[in-house]
């Protein structure tokens, strides 16, 4: 099994690492490290393969669709039909979100709620106050 470890930092400062374990094909691992008040929190979850598949298929044609638009743009085609279009990217855009928050509900929240861990019950709430503004 191949494990790649990759650190990153978000806009507030907390560090995340992602560890991708590769040669089954079934699952990656992800570690998130928090650091709430100096608590050190760490998060994991699992995703299957079925479920990140479905996420990046909804990516890939809310992707599709934003490039029909770059095109009908460049072409100057009629007005109403881009707004269309645009309306068909947000809602491919929208449905993915659907879909990471049930896998995030039926997967990590669950964890969270059985551990009393109260900063991924935070997260989750500030990651949907900036998913539906």
């Amino acid at each position: 099994m191949i494990m790649k470890e990759h650190t990153h930092f978000r806009e507030d400062g907390t560090e995340y690492t992602h560890v991708h374990h590769n040669g089954d094909g079934v699952a990656e691992s992800h570690v998130h490290h928090h650091d709430y008040g100096g608590t050190g929190h760490v998060h994991r979850h699992v995703h299957s393969a079925e479920e990140k598949k479905k996420v990046m298929n909804r990516l890939s044609r809310a992707i599709g669709h934003l490039e029909a638009v770059k095109r009908m743009v460049e072409r100057d085609e009629d007005c109403s039909e881009v707004l269309i279009q645009l309306a068909a990217v947000r809602s491919a855009i929208n449905n993915t979100g659907k879909v990471i928050l049930k896998n995030h509900l039926d997967h990590c929240i669950v964890e969270a709620i059985e551990q009393n861990d109260m900063e991924t019950i935070r997260a989750l709430d500030e990651a949907i106050d900036k998913f539906i503004k």
